[in-house]
């Protein structure tokens, strides 16, 4: 079991509703990572059984507070950059307090977590491994996540947008990238950000947080070549981890084409049943 040795303190905006957060980080033992939501008593456990919504981001919420408040009021929004922080520090054990019903934004990235977690000290190791008891397959159209059982972890994403720079593109995984993929900051066309306001989401959206994708070229600098590509690799690493095990710590090849959170989910709640350790 891998939590933090201390515990740390920080806050920041949300990106839907721009509203300030301030989280507590606590090392816990035996609960796996529990958040405690704006006015909640009682904590639900990060996992793929308590996930609420997709819709712009991954929202989660316990059964249980769904089934007796009806009104969904500790839910969590935009855990997603968290959740990947936690998978690529191997962080499993963990209590986390909020003031807000929304992560904070930070840069967009998973940069400001990571950090975090390193600065309050990793506790533990997890060097447990999986693979698939057989190949997981989701093909939709134009959008596909395959994972299938190997010797070794990769992962490759593939996109075709609408983009000059986004056409028939890929990344994949490694070592020496692994760096940049933490950094890198979610994205969206620069022409729909308007109407996601009107709706009242991304209310907290600026060019440090966000990339802007416009006809040609971007809103603000890249971090590295093909950022939004490594960005999806990083919203896939904290999707799959709602089954309880780090994508990263999978001897599979994963293979995506054209996906978002609500893909992502779909496999990881297939993938959970087709874990197996070595």
């Amino acid at each position: 079991m891998v939590t933090i040795k201390n515990e740390i303190k920080t806050s920041g905006k949300s990106l839907m509703k721009n509203k300030m957060c301030e989280v507590t980080l606590k090392p816990s033992r035996g609960g796996g990572i529990r958040i405690f939501s704006k006015g909640a008593e009682i904590p639900f456990t990060v996992c793929i059984e308590n996930l609420y919504s997709t819709d712009h981001c991954v929202t989660l919420c316990s059964k249980e507070q769904r089934t007796l408040l009806g009104d969904y009021k500790y839910k969590v929004m935009l855990c997603e950059h968290f959740i990947a922080a936690c998978a690529i520090c191997g962080i499993d054990e963990l209590d986390v307090y909020l003031t807000e019903t929304e992560m904070p934004i930070f840069d967009g990235s998973s940069k400001v977590w990571v950090e975090l977690f390193k600065q309050a000290g990793i506790d533990g190791k997890n060097k447990d491994t999986y693979t698939v008891s057989e190949p997981v397959y989701y093909l939709n159209g134009k959008t596909s996540l395959v994972i299938l059982p190997d010797r070794e972890n990769r992962i490759t994403y593939a996109v075709n947008y609408d983009h000059p720079d986004l056409k028939n593109k890929w990344v994949t995984l490694n070592p020496d990238n692994l760096q940049e993929i933490i950094e890198a900051r979610t994205f969206g066309f620069y022409k729909d950000l308007k109407k996601y306001q009107a709706l009242g989401f991304a209310k907290g959206v600026t060019i440090d947080n966000t990339v802007g994708l416009k006809d040609i070229g971007y809103t603000t600098e890249l971090r590295s070549e093909l950022e939004p590509i490594k960005h999806k690799i990083l919203d896939l690493i904290g999707d799959l981890y709602l089954t309880g095990v780090s994508p990263l710590n999978l001897r599979a090849q994963i293979l995506v084409k054209e996906a978002g959170h609500a893909v992502h989910t779909k496999v990881a709640q297939i993938l959970k049943s087709k874990l197996v350790k070595i």
